[in-house]
């Protein structure tokens, strides 16, 4: 009988949502100048994700988590692992045009889920960035969406 596996720690969502808070008002803060940076080797980076809200027509902003693959920016769909999808992602599949903030400037981008060829290799990168992915996403009764954000004239 094979071993089972323990899922990864998942802190409660009154923590998350605070961290997001402080993040944010960090970034805010800071003119921009702290709260996002580049992927490293083995570490992801930190981008400024502004979409137009589907229902509101006003613009929503969030930092999430980043690789870059070519020109692409590639981002998960998770909702701080809770259950759900998250505003930004309904709002970017109503809407895919949106812009995004990196450390080094803003990119006009066109958002899509990663289509089924590139799955395998987004998904292998993203483990590469964070060893308990897997257990992340088994522990979600909801499908986690890679995103490809691509640069737009």
């Amino acid at each position: 009988m094979a071993a089972e596996t323990k899922a990864p720690w998942v802190p409660p969502r009154w923590f998350e949502l605070i961290a997001w808070k402080i993040h944010r008002g960090y970034y805010r803060i800071t003119g921009g100048r702290r709260g996002l940076w580049r992927p490293r080797p083995g570490r992801w980076g930190a981008f400024r994700l502004t979409t137009v809200g589907r229902r509101s027509g006003e613009p929503r902003s969030v930092i999430l988590a980043y690789f870059e693959d070519g020109p692409n920016v590639v981002t998960l769909a998770m909702n701080g692992w809770q259950p759900g999808q998250p505003a930004w992602w309904l709002n970017l599949q109503a809407n895919p045009d949106a812009t995004i903030e990196l450390k080094d400037g803003p990119r006009r981008v066109h958002g899509r889920a990663a289509s089924d060829a590139e799955l395998p290799h987004l998904w292998d990168r993203w483990r590469e960035l964070n060893a308990d992915l897997d257990g992340y996403v088994r522990n979600r009764s909801t499908d986690t969406v890679i995103v490809v954000l691509e640069p737009r004239a």
